[in-house]
């Protein structure tokens, strides 16, 4: 998982003081609202790393036609209970294969990074007030799952569950004579 840090962001926001520019100029690493990408689509560069801020309520099939021109998908989560981005998710990496990243934002804090994680999720913006530390240890809280995820697609009984378990006791032991404990 990747942590996004505004200062170190390289994707850049196409907006101004005064909100969204309608038709900003192509330049890579451009991350646009929705209706931005919709309305320069047509002429928009292919080649172009380009990104997409996506609404929570927007159904991601309006866009299956655009990822394969898409590097970044920002999905949003106005709060932290409201968990529809996590749908949004798992369809652009199952159904649609997404391969670029996917982006959450918003209110995202340290407990749902092991969700965001099994939906699809492989960079994360956390809310101001969460430190990225917390969340590194959350990624490691649980050794696995019974259910089959974006990552894992087989469920526990079809998998060799005892070398999971082994393989997640060494991160954990190697993540605690990194900090020192």
């Amino acid at each position: 998982m990747k942590f996004i840090e505004s200062p170190h962001d390289q994707w850049h926001v196409a907006g101004g003081e005064d909100g969204p520019i309608q038709n900003p100029a192509p330049r890579a690493f451009t991350l646009l609202s929705l209706e931005q990408w919709h309305a320069v689509r047509e002429s928009w560069p292919a080649g172009l790393a380009t990104g997409v801020i996506v609404p929570n309520d927007t159904d991601i099939e309006t866009l299956a036609a655009d990822l394969p021109r898409l590097s970044l998908i920002a999905l949003q989560f106005p709060k932290w209970i409201d968990g529809r981005a996590y749908s949004q998710a798992r369809l652009l990496r199952s159904r649609y294969r997404f391969a670029g990243e996917v982006r959450a934002t918003g209110d995202v804090v340290v407990d749902m990074l092991p969700l965001l994680q099994r939906t699809g999720f492989d960079a994360v913006k956390l809310r101001h007030d969460q430190k990225v530390d917390s969340a590194r240890r959350a990624l490691n809280f649980f050794a696995g799952h019974y259910q089959g995820d974006v990552n894992q697609r087989q469920p526990a009984f079809a998998r060799d569950v005892a070398s999971e378990l082994q393989a997640h006791a060494q991160r954990q032991a190697d993540q605690f004579v990194g900090e020192g404990i």
